[in-house]
């Protein structure tokens, strides 16, 4: 069962909304303004679902989550990806990146695109993930 959520977005409107939004739900957030640091601290803690976003400065969503499934002891981590770019826009770079790849990148667990239904967001989590168990995990 979910409960440590990793919300990796450039965007500080979207990273509180997503924050609220998971915490009021019973999650544990934590948030991290780029692929980067979303790496990093997902390395660190392990989350049980991750929500990136496509476009961001540096190391966009797409290179974020390339590591992430390439990653051992992440690749099992549900991945919800929030962008403004269109679902089929995205399949198509992931595509991009799988040619010549003797391992293929598989499509994330969810894609929603911006700006998103709340009750979207928690229902897909809950679908890849579980539903929230509080007292799990450490806090954001």
């Amino acid at each position: 069962m979910a409960s440590n959520i990793l919300i990796i977005d450039d965007d500080l409107d979207m990273r509180v909304f997503l924050k609220t939004l998971t915490a009021t739900a019973g999650y544990r957030p934590t948030v991290c303004q780029d692929g980067e640091k979303g790496l990093a601290a997902a390395r660190q803690s392990r989350p049980d679902c991750i929500i990136l976003d496509v476009m961001m400065p540096g190391d966009g969503g797409a290179i974020t989550y390339k590591a992430l499934k390439q990653d051992e002891n992440l690749k099992t981590v549900p991945v919800l990806m929030l962008s403004a770019v269109a679902p089929k826009a995205f399949l198509h770079y992931l595509k991009m990146l799988n040619a010549n790849q003797a391992t293929a990148l598989t499509e994330p667990e969810a894609y929603l695109q911006k700006p998103p239904e709340a009750s979207e967001v928690l229902e897909t989590i809950e679908r890849i993930a579980g539903p929230a168990k509080p007292g799990k995990g450490k806090g954001a």
